[in-house]
């Protein structure tokens, strides 16, 4: 594992905003002079065909990666992009019912919740 890699790594492993690849590479290039954008892309396709960073895609933002493989739910800014994680038991049933009603088997599902976080909502009021 180089260097740049295992910083990439441990940069999601301690974050808690679903960075961009963008901002992971802002992060890092200041300790990691050689680092580019495509190293860090090149990256994360490793972790995730690696099982190790979920990727999250919403309509045509950028995608946001995450470390933290624990069944969570997130709840992301309209206005901003931003996303947060809150806990939630996970929903079970909803699968259940997906199952019984289309027959297909259910591996997992997400769920995201939208509207303004609080940094947006001051600026809106």
């Amino acid at each position: 594992m180089t260097p740049q890699r295992y910083a990439i790594l441990q940069y999601l492993m301690e974050s808690h905003d679903h960075p961009t690849a963008d901002e992971i590479y802002r992060a890092l290039s200041p300790q990691y002079p050689s680092l580019s954008v495509a190293t860090v892309y090149n990256n994360l396709k490793v972790f995730i065909d690696a099982g190790l960073v979920r990727e999250h895609t919403y309509g045509d933002d950028s995608s946001r990666f995450d470390a933290d493989l624990s069944d969570h739910y997130h709840a992301i800014c309209t206005k901003c992009g931003t996303m947060v994680d809150f806990e939630h038991p996970p929903i079970k049933d909803v699968e259940e019912a997906a199952t019984a009603s289309t027959g297909f088997s259910v591996f997992g599902h997400r769920m995201e919740v939208y509207g303004l976080c609080p940094t947006c909502k001051t600026m809106h009021a």
